[in-house]
């Protein structure tokens, strides 16, 4: 496989992350953790028939135990950590902390063998976090310092998920199908938390029952398959800066099923967002050949 086309399938975890936003409101009223173990059960059962009828169970077998507790804490401490953020912190302030992720995978990106961190990767990043800023905040009036602790786990939110996509990396040899374990591992550690925080609400109806399983189908299944292969074999950088047209699509699929409205703002981070992609990829096109012509 090569690596734009690896690159290209990392992205469709970015598009499938898109519709989160619309799923998780058609879920409603099913909490956080609850859902959390519904979907993440469906993309680990996927995960594993997918391996089995390919023949790959084996694999599992030899992935080595460490790899199996990073993929987990990647998985599960993203989401226990950006739920328990919001309880605690402003919804729009915490999932902009939460937000640095991308960021933080273009500057820890350039420690992995083999990758060099240019300018333009730093200023893509910055430029399409400005765009996500733009999104997610809204007409937030500012932080909160009373909301300091749910901020403080907003920013471990955004350092797990980006220490896990870079780790990934380095486990290059490590089987995409071992995702399939980190998502049944993630699934059961939320049903204790679901049952010491949360009141049980199921998915109501047909609307209901049908957003939980696509969210296990794509959002919270599938988005970590194609991810994986994004970050260990595509172009890491350039993903983590196209990771800033998730909360862009998300907003643009909630205006189009009529969720909410059209605006400016919304128009200045497109372009900003699509910016800062540019640029990541200019960066990175520039490093290729200049690799090549050394």
């Amino acid at each position: 496989m090569t690596r734009p086309t690896a690159t290209l399938i990392g992205f469709v975890a970015v598009l499938l992350w898109g519709v989160l936003a619309l799923l998780t409101v058609g879920s409603v009223p099913t909490p956080p953790f609850l859902l959390n173990a519904l979907c993440f059960a469906i993309g680990g059962t996927l995960g594993l028939i997918w391996t089995a009828a390919s023949g790959g169970l084996g694999q599992l077998r030899t992935v080595p135990l460490h790899v199996y507790l990073m993929g987990t804490l990647g998985l599960f401490g993203y989401h226990a950590l950006y739920f328990s953020a919001l309880r605690l912190a402003p919804a729009a302030e915490a999932s902009l902390i939460a937000y640095l992720w991308p960021l933080l995978i273009v500057l820890l990106s350039g420690l992995l063998p083999g990758e060099s961190l240019r300018a333009g990767h730093v200023i893509g990043a910055l430029v399409g976090f400005a765009g996500a800023a733009l999104i997610v905040t809204g007409g937030a009036a500012g932080f909160d310092p009373s909301a300091m602790p749910g901020y403080l786990l907003a920013m471990a939110c955004a350092v797990t998920w980006s220490s896990y996509s870079v780790l990934s990396r380095r486990f290059g040899t490590v089987p995409t199908a071992s995702v399939a374990v980190f998502c049944i591992a993630s699934a059961v550690l939320s049903v204790p938390l679901h049952l010491l925080v949360e009141e049980t609400f199921w998915p109501i109806g047909t609307l209901g029952w049908t957003s939980a399983v696509l969210l296990g189908l794509g959002p919270v299944g599938l988005a970590f398959y194609v991810w994986d292969i994004g970050v260990k074999r595509g172009d890491i950088q350039i993903l983590g800066t196209a990771s800033y047209a998730a909360p862009l699509l998300s907003t643009l699929v909630l205006i189009v099923a009529g969720v909410a409205a059209p605006s400016w703002s919304l128009a200045v981070a497109a372009i900003l967002i699509t910016g800062g992609a540019l640029l990541a990829a200019r960066a990175s096109l520039k490093g290729h050949i200049n690799s090549k012509v050394g």
